[in-house]
């Protein structure tokens, strides 16, 4: 039998924590230049499995770009927000992201995320935080799957949580 669910933890992700007045005709230019997307709407990320833009907060988003051009997009950003409040911070060693795919990964996160994962209620392109089991976390969907995202801190525990649920999810297939 095939697994019907498959949890990879994914090395190397760049993310840039930016915050500050989302309005701005400034902070729409800083993510634009960074990811090349417009403003993502509350609970949205705009991208694909591997870039993009989440909204965390009324003043928060979450930058998703290649590990290797952080530091030259903080610094794109803090010459085009030089002039405004704001806060640009590399993140990408603090966090810990997993990929969750196959047949059964709405299953997976299902049994550890108190958020409804039905089809109807959550597709490509959505975003969500929320407490995966004890610790919290953050999740968005593409057209592969999920990714995952928490602190590194909790990032083995977080594994091993998700692979014994993806383990228990075969032959579930709730949303299936």
């Amino acid at each position: 039998m095939s697994e019907m669910a498959q949890v990879m933890r994914v090395n190397a992700r760049g993310m840039i924590t930016l915050r500050g007045d989302l309005m701005s005709t400034l902070m729409k230019k800083s993510i634009k230049t960074v990811t090349g997307l417009g403003m993502p709407t509350s609970g949205q990320f705009l991208g694909n499995g591997t870039s993009g833009v989440a909204w965390m907060s009324p003043d928060e988003l979450l930058l998703v770009v290649p590990y290797a051009d952080v530091a030259k997009f903080v610094s794109q950003i803090d010459s085009t927000m030089k002039d405004q409040h704001y806060l640009a911070a590399d993140v990408s060693d603090a966090r810990a992201v997993f990929s969750v795919s196959g047949t059964n990964a709405r299953d997976v996160l299902a049994r550890v995320c108190p958020v409804d994962l039905h089809p109807g209620s959550f597709c490509i392109g959505q975003f969500r935080r929320t407490r995966m089991a004890q610790v919290a976390a953050a999740f968005w969907m593409h057209d592969t799957g999920f990714d995952v995202v928490c602190f590194q801190s909790v990032g083995d525990y977080v594994q091993d949580l998700l692979t014994q649920a993806a383990e228990n999810a075969v032959g579930a297939a709730f949303y299936t």
